[in-house]
């Protein structure tokens, strides 16, 4: 089987465990939909009972979408920053994006006592977190370009980001030092991410940028297959380093922060999933890639959310936790592999 040929098995195949993934990720939960009542519900018609197209309608679905636009958001920010930085190890928010988002919202959540009441009303209501962690990310991002103007070495940038991850998480740590019990119990809960409470005109902004860094991606794939050889090699091609280095950054930050804004922190997506589209589809084109990695992205999540609805019990567990538990253990077992075929 020619490669070509077997990369279009695979997208079919993966496609199908999409549509399957997504499917079972609604029918599944507190209240248990038959799949065919799912199916049903999505394509056409409506669901045997009214409870049933409520349940799908109004909770599962949305939060279904939501899943699915944090797995292709992380999954393609992650790509890109491993591609930029030439490091397996890099992910969405090895720029300090997420220590920027948690530093707005630890500001609103952990000082809300230091602020008058109604200014803290409004702050301490979803959307002032929202915009907190806009606010946060989008003041790294600044930071993170006014530097990168001054320094020529990729590397030196992935250093200056882990730097203003650890300042911003110390900036965090002294907020939390002065906060009561319940102003951190609400950050806690904040930090552990949560994909369920979006409304759909939230989905809607969060579709907008996620569309919006994905455009913006699409243009940077040939850059990207350059880079890979090195900036020298890229240089001698005739690529625009800089220019191209900001057109990276800015997607990764488009996506990375509105999902961090939407969604909280969401932990292992965007560093396993381009490693598990690597070595399914055993190339370094970033034109398959990327598609691989967004399916792949929807995929994972789907199935996290799903998990941690535990099916059948009255509680669902934190969406991070999850993503970590099955995070790690493939990020460790890509590396065992690869280096035992090395």
């Amino acid at each position: 089987m020619n490669t070509q040929n077997r990369n279009t098995l695979l997208f079919t195949f993966l496609s199908l465990a999409l549509l399957l993934t997504l499917l079972l990720n609604i029918a599944e939960g507190q209240v248990a939909i038959p799949v065919k009542e799912v199916f049903k519900s999505l394509f056409g018609g409506h669901a045997d009972k009214t409870t049933w197209e409520y349940i799908i309608v109004n909770f599962r679905l949305p939060k279904a979408i939501t899943a699915i636009l944090v797995g292709i958001g992380l999954s393609i920010s992650g790509l890109l920053m491993q591609t930029l930085f030439r490091n397996p190890l890099a992910g969405p928010y090895v720029l300090g994006l997420s220590s920027g988002s948690s530093l707005g919202v630890a500001f609103i959540i952990l000082g809300a006592g230091f602020m008058p009441a109604v200014l803290s009303q409004f702050l301490l209501s979803s959307y002032g977190i929202i915009l907190a962690s806009c606010i946060g990310s989008l003041l790294v991002l600044l930071l993170i370009l006014i530097v990168s103007q001054r320094l020529r070495d990729t590397m030196s940038i992935l250093i200056v980001g882990l730097m203003f991850s650890s300042f911003t998480s110390a900036i965090v740590s002294v907020f939390t030092y002065f906060s009561s019990a319940e102003q951190l119990q609400k950050y806690t809960f904040w930090s552990m991410g949560s994909i369920g409470n979006l409304s759909w005109q939230n989905i809607s902004i969060l579709g907008a940028c996620i569309l919006l860094g994905l455009v913006i991606s699409l243009a940077s794939l040939k850059p990207l297959d350059a880079l890979l050889l090195g900036e020298n090699y890229a240089k001698s091609m005739g690529l625009n380093i800089k220019k191209t280095r900001y057109i990276i950054i800015l997607a990764t930050s488009i996506l990375a922060g509105s999902i961090t804004a939407f969604a909280g922190p969401i932990a292992f997506i965007g560093l396993a999933v381009p490693h598990l589209s690597k070595l399914l589809f055993q190339t370094s084109n970033h034109k398959i890639l990327f598609f691989a990695t967004l399916i792949i992205g929807s995929i994972i999540m789907l199935f996290c959310d799903t998990v941690s609805q535990m099916p059948g019990f009255e509680f669902t567990l934190p969406i991070n936790a999850i993503t970590s538990i099955i995070g790690a253990p493939v990020v460790i077992w890509l590396i065992v592999k690869k280096k035992s075929i090395q």
